[in-house]
């Protein structure tokens, strides 16, 4: 599909009110095509109103611009993330992949109110987003049509890059946030920021070049420690220092305390797209590593091993699923199942201690179903665990290694100083 395909048809467009999408707002109606803007509310901290975002669309030439409240759902839908510890490659909590699954969730009713049956989006053609925006609508609603203007030959050729938008907007005056001296992108909302692009591409611009949107960077943290305690009730916060919270209020308040401290912000990760090729991100995600860690102190006592490997694996699952746009799927239902099994044993308070980019444990109480025990742990003499119990358990563990050993099976070359 391309713009010609088109003309005087009225499409939705999912948008966020920045570079691209007044770009390609403006595009499209100059082509001569009835462009209706929706964007979510999924609590953007680099937005102050979004009132604003809806005056950029329609100075941009939208017929109108449509503001949906997706906070609630981007707020549960990152509770779930925490309790799947749904973590990407190490350090990416999947804060834009969730967006992703949230917004086209929340804004598909909405157009198919106004019967709009084609939605257009400003994913790049070798990012991850355009496969998160198409599955999660095909998915969801198999008839809609998809429209990407940087998969249009037509568009590509006027727009190569960021430069090329820039100086169409600033011809057409446009009221965009960008310039050309801003040195990356960023994409935001409740769970976290992702800066990428620009100067970020070469890796020999720090992850400290950005500036932190969403706290402070480490080494403007303040030089006192902060206590932050917060209450799960089968796997959802429901207190936060004592005070009772919604999903959405623990998040808000997590990326205030987390953010000051430095938790979170700055998370440099040079990661495998799903498209085949590698890109490199910072991020800002300081409520969802905050209130991540609490969470696995919680299942760090619940878990025996065997639970513990099977929810490792399914974490894992689950992080790849959000990432690559499967989080709808059959796949991700059946995991998640077992992940909320887990999560109605994750009852229980948990407090810590910020400082300077670090959560250190501080307590952990009332949790009904904790299966630590201080006694059975000691190396005191206390507790039901006798010491000299455990002659017949090596005894029989030494049968299998003695027979390795016989049989020539053994092998330390590997650390031999040769």
């Amino acid at each position: 599909m391309n713009v010609n395909d088109l003309k005087n048809k009225t499409v939705a467009a999912f948008v966020s009110g920045g570079l691209d999408s007044c770009t390609m707002v403006r595009w499209l109606a100059d082509n001569n095509v009835n462009v209706i803007c929706f964007t979510g509310d999924l609590g953007q901290p680099d937005e102050s109103s979004m009132d604003e975002v809806k005056a950029r669309l329609l100075a941009s030439g939208a017929k109108e611009s449509i503001i949906v409240d997706a906070k609630k759902m981007m707020a549960k839908a990152g509770c779930l993330a925490v309790q799947a510890q749904a973590i990407y490659e190490g350090e990416y909590w999947n804060t834009t992949g969730i967006g992703r699954h949230v917004v086209v969730a929340a804004l598909l009713p909405e157009i198919k109110k106004r019967g709009i049956n084609i939605f257009l989006h400003g994913a790049t053609g070798r990012g991850n987003d355009q496969v998160r925006f198409q599955l999660v609508a095909n998915m969801l609603d198999p008839e809609m049509q998809v429209y990407a203007p940087w998969r249009d030959e037509i568009f590509l050729k006027k727009f190569g890059g960021r430069k090329e938008m820039i100086d169409f907007c600033e011809e057409k005056k446009l009221p965009i946030k960008h310039s050309h001296q801003k040195p990356y992108s960023t994409d935001a909302n409740l769970l976290g920021l992702t800066h990428e692009a620009g100067k970020l591409e070469f890796l020999d611009t720090p992850a400290l070049f950005i500036e932190a949107e969403m706290g402070n960077l480490v080494m403007d943290a303040p030089d006192e420690k902060e206590e932050f305690e917060i209450t799960f009730e089968k796997g959802w916060p429901i207190k936060i220092n004592g005070q009772s919270t919604t999903n959405y209020q623990a998040f808000d308040e997590a990326n205030k305390i987390g953010g000051k401290h430095g938790i979170g912000i700055a998370h440099h990760l040079v990661e495998n797209r799903f498209v085949g090729i590698k890109s490199r991100g910072v991020y800002e995600q300081p409520g969802i590593v905050l209130l991540g860690q609490c969470y696995e102190y919680i299942l760090e006592l619940i878990l025996d091993r065997r639970a513990r490997k099977l929810f490792d694996y399914l974490s894992k699952y689950i992080g790849e699923q959000i990432y690559q746009g499967y989080w709808f799927d059959t796949g991700s239902q059946a995991a998640m199942a077992g992940i909320k099994r887990f999560a109605d044993l994750a009852t229980g308070i948990i407090k810590v201690e910020l400082y300077k980019g670090q959560i250190f444990f501080k307590e952990a109480k009332n949790a009904p179903h904790n299966i630590y025990s201080a006694e059975n742990a000691s190396m005191e003499s206390v507790g039901s665990f006798n010491h000299a119990d455990s002659e017949g358990f090596l005894n029989i563990l030494g049968v299998s290694a003695k027979s390795l050993a016989i049989h020539k099976q053994i092998d330390t070359s590997m650390i031999e100083d040769k």
